[in-house]
Protein backbone atom coordinates (compact mmCIF):
# COMPACT_ATOMS: atom_id res chain seq x y z
CA UNK A 1 0.00 0.00 0.00
CA UNK A 2 1.13 3.43 -1.12
CA UNK A 3 2.40 5.99 1.73
CA UNK A 4 2.89 10.09 -0.04
CA UNK A 5 4.89 9.93 3.74
CA UNK A 6 7.07 7.30 2.77
CA UNK A 7 10.91 7.09 3.37
CA UNK A 8 12.89 10.49 2.44
CA UNK A 9 16.36 10.91 1.61
CA UNK A 10 18.10 14.00 2.61
CA UNK A 11 21.65 15.02 2.10
CA UNK A 12 23.79 17.97 4.04
CA UNK A 13 26.42 19.43 2.42
CA UNK A 14 29.04 20.51 5.69
CA UNK A 15 31.98 21.85 3.66
CA UNK A 16 32.42 25.65 3.55
CA UNK A 17 30.61 27.83 1.49
CA UNK A 18 32.02 28.90 -1.60
CA UNK A 19 33.35 32.62 -2.63
CA UNK A 20 31.79 34.84 -5.09
CA UNK A 21 34.55 33.81 -7.52
CA UNK A 22 33.91 30.34 -6.75
CA UNK A 23 30.40 30.44 -8.12
CA UNK A 24 30.87 29.61 -11.59
CA UNK A 25 30.72 26.74 -13.90
CA UNK A 26 31.95 24.21 -11.83
CA UNK A 27 29.81 24.68 -9.05
CA UNK A 28 26.57 24.43 -10.53
CA UNK A 29 28.52 21.34 -12.77
CA UNK A 30 29.42 20.34 -9.39
CA UNK A 31 25.90 20.40 -8.28
CA UNK A 32 24.25 18.84 -10.69
CA UNK A 33 26.71 15.98 -10.67
CA UNK A 34 25.66 15.64 -6.83
CA UNK A 35 21.51 16.07 -8.03
CA UNK A 36 22.18 12.79 -10.30
CA UNK A 37 24.22 11.19 -7.57
CA UNK A 38 21.05 11.77 -5.36
CA UNK A 39 18.62 10.26 -7.67
CA UNK A 40 21.17 7.31 -8.04
CA UNK A 41 21.39 6.61 -4.46
CA UNK A 42 17.87 6.88 -3.97
CA UNK A 43 17.23 4.23 -6.78
CA UNK A 44 19.57 1.92 -6.19
CA UNK A 45 18.35 1.88 -2.07
CA UNK A 46 14.77 0.61 -3.16
CA UNK A 47 16.54 -2.15 -5.12
CA UNK A 48 18.39 -3.25 -2.17
CA UNK A 49 15.57 -3.23 -0.25
CA UNK A 50 13.84 -5.87 -2.97
CA UNK A 51 11.59 -3.05 -4.82
CA UNK A 52 11.87 -2.53 -8.49
CA UNK A 53 8.98 -1.21 -8.91
CA UNK A 54 7.65 1.47 -6.56
CA UNK A 55 8.77 5.10 -7.56
CA UNK A 56 11.84 7.35 -6.43
CA UNK A 57 9.72 10.55 -6.43
CA UNK A 58 11.57 13.89 -7.74
CA UNK A 59 14.34 15.27 -5.61
CA UNK A 60 14.14 18.78 -3.64
CA UNK A 61 16.93 20.91 -2.47
CA UNK A 62 16.39 23.16 0.22
CA UNK A 63 19.12 24.77 1.12
CA UNK A 64 22.49 22.51 1.69
CA UNK A 65 19.98 19.29 1.79
CA UNK A 66 19.29 16.83 -0.52
CA UNK A 67 15.78 15.47 -0.41
CA UNK A 68 14.36 12.24 -2.08
CA UNK A 69 11.19 10.67 -1.78
CA UNK A 70 9.51 7.52 -2.18
CA UNK A 71 6.09 5.81 -2.55
CA UNK A 72 6.60 3.11 -0.15
CA UNK A 73 8.32 2.19 3.22
CA UNK A 74 10.81 -0.09 3.26
CA UNK A 75 13.00 -2.27 5.41
CA UNK A 76 16.54 -2.68 4.58
CA UNK A 77 19.81 -4.66 6.14
CA UNK A 78 22.47 -2.33 7.55
CA UNK A 79 25.22 -3.96 5.46
CA UNK A 80 23.97 -4.17 2.16
CA UNK A 81 22.84 -0.60 2.85
CA UNK A 82 26.19 0.40 3.60
CA UNK A 83 27.53 -1.17 0.37
CA UNK A 84 25.19 -0.08 -1.54
CA UNK A 85 25.13 3.93 -0.81
CA UNK A 86 29.43 3.20 -1.05
CA UNK A 87 29.27 1.86 -4.91
CA UNK A 88 27.20 5.03 -5.48
CA UNK A 89 29.66 7.46 -3.97
CA UNK A 90 32.50 5.44 -5.42
CA UNK A 91 30.92 5.63 -8.83
CA UNK A 92 29.97 9.14 -8.45
CA UNK A 93 33.27 10.68 -6.64
CA UNK A 94 30.79 13.08 -5.09
CA UNK A 95 32.77 12.46 -1.72
CA UNK A 96 35.76 11.05 0.42
CA UNK A 97 34.34 10.99 3.50
CA UNK A 98 30.94 11.39 4.33
CA UNK A 99 28.13 10.55 7.11
CA UNK A 100 24.85 8.51 6.95
CA UNK A 101 22.02 8.50 9.32
CA UNK A 102 18.68 6.43 8.50
CA UNK A 103 15.82 8.38 11.02
CA UNK A 104 12.40 7.12 11.73
CA UNK A 105 9.97 9.40 10.36
CA UNK A 106 7.04 9.20 12.97
CA UNK A 107 9.88 9.55 16.07
CA UNK A 108 12.80 11.82 14.73
CA UNK A 109 15.00 9.00 15.86
CA UNK A 110 18.41 8.01 13.99
CA UNK A 111 17.57 4.05 14.16
CA UNK A 112 20.82 3.75 12.05
CA UNK A 113 24.11 5.36 11.21
CA UNK A 114 27.73 5.00 9.95
CA UNK A 115 30.46 7.16 8.77
CA UNK A 116 32.35 5.99 5.52
CA UNK A 117 35.85 7.08 4.22
CA UNK A 118 38.34 6.05 1.32
CA UNK A 119 40.81 6.25 4.20
CA UNK A 120 39.90 3.11 6.54
CA UNK A 121 40.66 4.16 9.34
CA UNK A 122 38.62 7.21 9.32
CA UNK A 123 35.31 4.64 8.54
CA UNK A 124 33.05 4.16 11.52
CA UNK A 125 30.16 1.49 10.61
CA UNK A 126 28.40 0.37 14.12
CA UNK A 127 25.20 -2.54 13.94
CA UNK A 128 26.01 -3.95 10.71
CA UNK A 129 23.83 -6.95 10.58
CA UNK A 130 21.24 -5.90 12.63
CA UNK A 131 18.26 -5.54 9.76
CA UNK A 132 15.68 -3.14 10.75
CA UNK A 133 11.41 -3.45 9.86
CA UNK A 134 9.55 -1.92 7.35
CA UNK A 135 8.58 1.40 8.09
CA UNK A 136 8.83 4.84 6.84
CA UNK A 137 12.45 6.21 7.20
CA UNK A 138 14.42 9.33 6.36
CA UNK A 139 18.34 9.21 5.03
CA UNK A 140 20.37 11.92 5.81
CA UNK A 141 24.02 11.83 4.11
CA UNK A 142 26.44 14.40 5.27
CA UNK A 143 29.28 15.28 2.90
CA UNK A 144 32.23 15.57 5.42
CA UNK A 145 35.05 15.69 2.61
CA UNK A 146 34.70 15.90 -0.91
CA UNK A 147 36.04 14.40 -3.79
CA UNK A 148 37.86 17.55 -5.08
CA UNK A 149 40.25 15.71 -7.10
CA UNK A 150 38.22 13.65 -8.56
CA UNK A 151 36.02 16.68 -10.08
CA UNK A 152 39.02 18.92 -10.40
CA UNK A 153 40.46 15.66 -12.91
CA UNK A 154 36.43 15.53 -14.69
CA UNK A 155 36.83 19.56 -14.96
CA UNK A 156 40.09 20.22 -16.64
CA UNK A 157 38.92 17.55 -19.52
CA UNK A 158 35.57 19.60 -20.13
CA UNK A 159 37.95 22.87 -20.60
CA UNK A 160 40.55 21.42 -22.92
CA UNK A 161 37.78 19.21 -25.02
CA UNK A 162 34.34 21.11 -24.55
CA UNK A 163 35.19 25.21 -24.73
CA UNK A 164 33.05 26.96 -26.88
CA UNK A 165 30.63 24.40 -27.69
CA UNK A 166 27.67 26.13 -25.70
CA UNK A 167 25.64 23.31 -25.50
CA UNK A 168 27.35 19.98 -23.69
CA UNK A 169 27.39 19.87 -20.06
CA UNK A 170 30.71 18.62 -19.86
CA UNK A 171 32.67 15.40 -20.36
CA UNK A 172 31.60 14.03 -16.94
CA UNK A 173 27.83 13.95 -18.03
CA UNK A 174 28.65 11.93 -20.91
CA UNK A 175 30.47 9.21 -19.15
CA UNK A 176 28.18 9.61 -16.24
CA UNK A 177 25.30 8.39 -18.72
CA UNK A 178 27.25 5.71 -20.88
CA UNK A 179 28.04 4.24 -17.29
CA UNK A 180 24.55 3.40 -16.59
CA UNK A 181 23.15 2.49 -20.08
CA UNK A 182 25.79 -0.38 -19.79
CA UNK A 183 24.43 -1.59 -16.00
CA UNK A 184 21.04 -1.20 -17.59
CA UNK A 185 22.58 -3.42 -20.87
CA UNK A 186 24.28 -5.57 -18.54
CA UNK A 187 21.54 -6.46 -16.46
CA UNK A 188 18.85 -7.18 -19.56
CA UNK A 189 21.83 -9.73 -20.74
CA UNK A 190 21.73 -11.28 -17.25
CA UNK A 191 17.69 -11.36 -17.16
CA UNK A 192 17.41 -13.10 -20.63
CA UNK A 193 20.06 -15.83 -19.78
CA UNK A 194 18.21 -18.87 -19.85
CA UNK A 195 17.46 -20.30 -16.27
CA UNK A 196 17.63 -23.89 -15.09
CA UNK A 197 14.10 -25.87 -14.62
CA UNK A 198 13.32 -29.09 -13.04
CA UNK A 199 11.15 -32.06 -14.23
CA UNK A 200 8.18 -30.21 -12.19
CA UNK A 201 4.87 -29.38 -13.80
CA UNK A 202 5.55 -25.51 -14.36
CA UNK A 203 8.59 -25.75 -16.48
CA UNK A 204 9.77 -22.17 -14.56
CA UNK A 205 10.27 -23.90 -11.42
CA UNK A 206 13.38 -25.98 -9.48
CA UNK A 207 12.47 -28.12 -6.75
CA UNK A 208 15.53 -27.55 -4.05
CA UNK A 209 14.35 -30.91 -1.87
CA UNK A 210 11.14 -30.01 -0.66
CA UNK A 211 10.96 -26.16 -1.88
CA UNK A 212 10.11 -24.97 -5.09
CA UNK A 213 11.69 -22.17 -6.43
CA UNK A 214 10.44 -20.16 -8.75
CA UNK A 215 13.25 -17.54 -10.03
CA UNK A 216 11.17 -15.38 -12.25
CA UNK A 217 8.32 -14.32 -9.53
CA UNK A 218 11.72 -14.47 -6.85
CA UNK A 219 9.80 -16.71 -4.63
CA UNK A 220 10.45 -19.59 -2.52
CA UNK A 221 7.66 -21.74 -1.56
CA UNK A 222 7.79 -24.71 1.34
CA UNK A 223 4.41 -26.68 1.71
CA UNK A 224 1.81 -23.98 2.32
CA UNK A 225 4.42 -21.10 2.97
CA UNK A 226 6.15 -19.01 0.93
CA UNK A 227 9.17 -16.46 0.81
CA UNK A 228 10.10 -13.57 -1.19
CA UNK A 229 13.47 -13.50 -2.37
CA UNK A 230 15.41 -10.22 -3.44
CA UNK A 231 17.13 -10.14 -7.30
CA UNK A 232 20.41 -10.82 -6.26
CA UNK A 233 19.30 -13.94 -3.61
CA UNK A 234 17.06 -14.83 -6.14
CA UNK A 235 20.36 -14.96 -8.88
CA UNK A 236 22.96 -16.08 -6.57
CA UNK A 237 19.97 -19.37 -5.65
CA UNK A 238 19.82 -20.09 -9.37
CA UNK A 239 23.20 -20.06 -9.73
CA UNK A 240 24.03 -22.47 -6.72
CA UNK A 241 20.78 -24.89 -8.11
CA UNK A 242 22.09 -24.96 -11.23
CA UNK A 243 25.12 -26.76 -9.76
CA UNK A 244 23.24 -28.77 -7.64
CA UNK A 245 25.81 -30.88 -4.89
CA UNK A 246 28.84 -28.98 -7.13
CA UNK A 247 31.37 -26.51 -6.02
CA UNK A 248 30.86 -22.83 -7.66
CA UNK A 249 33.67 -20.81 -7.50
CA UNK A 250 33.44 -17.28 -5.67
CA UNK A 251 35.10 -15.35 -8.64
CA UNK A 252 32.27 -17.11 -10.43
CA UNK A 253 29.42 -16.17 -8.46
CA UNK A 254 30.34 -12.51 -7.93
CA UNK A 255 30.81 -11.87 -11.71
CA UNK A 256 27.66 -13.99 -13.01
CA UNK A 257 25.56 -12.10 -9.91
CA UNK A 258 27.46 -8.63 -9.44
CA UNK A 259 29.08 -8.05 -12.42
CA UNK A 260 31.48 -5.16 -12.37
CA UNK A 261 29.96 -3.57 -9.29
CA UNK A 262 33.38 -3.25 -7.54
CA UNK A 263 35.61 -5.12 -5.27
CA UNK A 264 33.63 -4.18 -2.46
CA UNK A 265 31.06 -6.98 -3.58
CA UNK A 266 33.08 -9.86 -2.05
CA UNK A 267 32.43 -8.14 1.34
CA UNK A 268 28.31 -8.73 1.15
CA UNK A 269 28.39 -12.40 -0.89
CA UNK A 270 28.96 -13.91 2.81
CA UNK A 271 25.86 -11.84 3.65
CA UNK A 272 23.61 -12.89 1.11
CA UNK A 273 24.81 -16.59 1.65
CA UNK A 274 23.83 -16.29 5.52
CA UNK A 275 20.60 -14.92 4.57
CA UNK A 276 19.51 -17.62 2.24
CA UNK A 277 20.58 -19.98 4.50
CA UNK A 278 17.99 -18.79 7.19
CA UNK A 279 15.33 -19.03 4.48
CA UNK A 280 15.89 -22.43 3.48
CA UNK A 281 16.44 -23.67 7.10
CA UNK A 282 12.64 -25.40 6.65
CA UNK A 283 14.22 -28.35 4.80
CA UNK A 284 16.94 -30.25 6.73
CA UNK A 285 17.99 -31.84 3.86
CA UNK A 286 19.18 -28.50 2.11
CA UNK A 287 22.50 -26.97 2.77
CA UNK A 288 25.00 -24.27 1.35
CA UNK A 289 28.31 -25.51 2.25
CA UNK A 290 31.05 -22.86 2.59
CA UNK A 291 34.30 -24.37 0.44
CA UNK A 292 37.12 -22.45 2.53
CA UNK A 293 39.13 -20.98 -0.45
CA UNK A 294 36.98 -21.62 -3.10
CA UNK A 295 33.27 -21.51 -3.32
CA UNK A 296 30.59 -21.99 -2.40
CA UNK A 297 27.51 -25.82 -2.92
CA UNK A 298 23.82 -26.22 -2.74
CA UNK A 299 24.03 -29.98 -0.60
CA UNK A 300 20.72 -31.47 -1.25
CA UNK A 301 20.56 -34.88 0.72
Amino acid sequence: MYRWSAPLLFVTLLTPNPSSAELGDRSIDQERQEQVAMRLIGHQVLLAAGDSSSLVLPVERAGDRYRIRFAQDFGFDPSLMTATVDSVVRSTGIASRYLVEFVSCDSDLVVHSWQAALIPEQAMMPCIGREQPVACYELWFTILERDAAAFAGTQRVEETELTGSGKDQGLSWLLLITGLLVLVGVALVLRKKQRPTAPTEDPNLIRIGEFLFNPRNMELAFKNERVRLTSKEADLLQLLAASLNDTVGRETILTTVWGDEGDYVGRTLDVFVSKLRKKLEADANVRIVNIRGVGYRLVVE
